[in-house]
């Protein structure tokens, strides 16, 4: 039996995502991320989830297009944001029979939620943040039980929150 001579040396070409990206970004230029950039790159520097190529892409400060931009959840100026313009996205996508469009909003939401869920129970997260995304959480309950109704809904939720008596009419 032969061995294997230990003199062949294995070169990689590979780079990684983020190098990739870079160097794509670098050389396109894209003054934001659009539907056709988002596409270009899953396609491009496939496999890769979507969450990471989003991760890496928020990192570049380029404005993004919703839906792709996903739901921010950082703070909740940043969530109500991500929602308000998930749903106007989910709207236009509603009424021009864009059904592929509206639900992978609502997925991008889902997946948010779910998010949110895992922090809340999650030993090492902090109790205050524990709450917080417990909060969250149900906001994106809510926009996806019905997401025209979560801006008004929003409004008054937050008026709650800040202590402020809510309004009868």
């Amino acid at each position: 039996m032969r061995r294997p001579s230990l003199d062949i040396a294995v070169v990689s070409n590979d780079k990684s995502v983020k190098q990739r990206l870079r160097e794509l970004l670098a050389a396109e230029k894209p003054s934001a991320i659009t539907e056709a950039v988002w596409q270009s790159l899953l396609q491009r520097l496939a496999p890769v989830s979507e969450s990471y190529l989003r991760d890496l892409l928020r990192q570049t400060g380029l404005p993004f297009d919703q839906p792709y931009a996903g739901v921010r959840q950082h703070t909740f100026e940043e969530l109500e944001q991500s929602l308000r313009d998930l749903q106007a996205v989910y709207s236009n996508a509603a009424a021009a029979g864009d059904r592929e469009r509206a639900r992978y909003c609502r997925r991008q939401v889902i997946a948010a939620k779910d998010r949110a869920r895992f922090l809340a129970k999650n030993a090492r997260t902090a109790p205050g943040n524990k709450a917080q995304k417990e909060e969250m959480a149900q906001w994106m309950l809510v926009w996806l039980e019905n997401p025209e109704v979560f801006p008004a809904w929003v409004e008054t939720r937050k008026r709650v929150m800040a202590g402020e008596p809510e309004e009868n009419g």
